[in-house]
């Protein structure tokens, strides 16, 4: 696609939360909030009302009767791939969100249409977009750290359960639980940390202790339990990842436990480490010298902040890339089908109860069970 010179004109398949999101960024950053496409009437209305949208209960209806530049596509995970292929083939660009998708097959179907689509599929990795990343990627850029070879990445609550009935605990609409839900994020970031290696094995172990328990304690009210609720996905995991050259991610993952709750990333380099949180503004660095003694140096950053971080971030990077006609090269899906091959190569070690080697062509049939 070539440079363009007027504003954005936007479509929003999922018209919930995180599609109201996309389409405030999108005014916010002075686009036009076309139309949007959900199955739910009470949200279409609402849609129209806020952004003076025309709404579709189906989205091929959408991309027939309008004249759109990009679309974003923020529904459960299930309907990921039919709402970013149809797009995708009408040359749309796309954000989607995250993961890619439910599973590895169906990812890489939406990563097959993007290649040959006139238009680019980026992925809604918006931890990227956060002060503590983008210094420690300029620090890696001057060589600060040397080789990176192992990163602990958490991302554990210590309660906080999406609402039990939501798609969110439900396999057939979201493909998994918190591993698909929020440990995605988790592996992705802590993959950008690394420079995306390439990823070779995965031991991973998947629980179900919470989510079906009677006496579960939710002071937060995460857990919100309809008559039908349906909880057939897992809450919490545990996995190392082997990368090329022996570099390592240990991840633990959890929408509850019995622990204070983190999201610290902790890097580890031959020449230094580096600990920040999820989407956090603070870096702290970790280095030796010999300077006068042998010492150690402990240097945090928390001054000053980018302009535009997590979500809005997110929003501005695909709205400037489809104005200047120009794919991104942050949050490709390139990147978001390699996460997903690790979310794939996690529940196959967790049913298998071994080690399990991640690749193309791999993906993992669909189970009974993912717990």
């Amino acid at each position: 696609m070539g440079q363009r010179n007027d504003s954005v004109r936007l479509g929003v398949v999922g018209l919930g939360f995180m599609g109201q999101t996309h389409a405030t960024n999108a005014a916010d950053f002075g686009h036009e909030v076309v139309a949007g496409a959900d199955l739910v009437d009470a949200a279409r209305t609402e849609f129209a009302e806020t952004y003076g949208a025309t709404t579709y209960e189906d989205f091929d209806e959408m991309y027939d009767a309008e004249d759109l530049d990009a679309v974003a596509v923020s529904t459960p995970n299930t309907f990921h791939e039919p709402a970013v292929v149809s797009a995708l083939e009408r040359g749309y660009d796309v954000l989607c969100e995250k993961p890619l998708a439910d599973d590895l097959a169906s990812a890489e179907r939406i990563a097959d249409a993007a290649a040959e689509s006139g238009g680019f599929c980026m992925v809604n990795f918006h931890n990227r977009l956060s002060t503590a990343a983008e210094i420690f990627k300029d620090y890696q850029a001057e060589g600060f750290f040397g080789d990176v070879t192992h990163v602990q990445a958490n991302y554990v609550r210590r309660r906080g359960i999406p609402g039990v009935g939501s798609w969110f605990t439900s396999k057939e609409l979201a493909g998994g639980g918190c591993v698909v839900d929020i440990g995605v994020h988790a592996i992705d970031l802590a993959l950008y940390l690394m420079a995306f290696p390439p990823v070779e094995e995965v031991l991973a172990v998947t629980r179900t202790e919470f989510g079906r328990r009677d006496d579960y304690v939710d002071p937060g009210d995460w857990y919100d339990e309809t008559e039908e609720a349906v909880f057939d996905v897992e809450d919490s995991a545990t996995a190392m990842i082997r990368c090329a050259d022996d570099r390592t991610i240990s991840l633990e993952v959890a929408w509850a436990a019995n622990q204070a709750e983190t999201n610290d990333f902790v890097v580890r380099g031959t020449g230094a480490g580096a600990e920040l949180e999820l989407g956090g503004e603070e870096l702290t660095l970790y280095r030796a010298g010999k300077q006068g003694t042998d010492h150690l140096v402990d240097s945090t950053i928390d001054e000053g902040s980018i302009d535009h971080s997590g979500w809005a971030g997110s929003d501005k990077l695909f709205l400037d890339a489809v104005e200047m006609g120009t794919a991104p090269d942050l949050n490709t899906v390139e990147q978001a089908l390699t996460v997903q091959r690790v979310i794939d190569a996690i529940y196959r070690s967790a049913e298998r109860g071994t080690c399990v080697s991640v690749g193309e062509g791999e993906p993992s049939e669909p189970s009974d069970e993912r717990r």
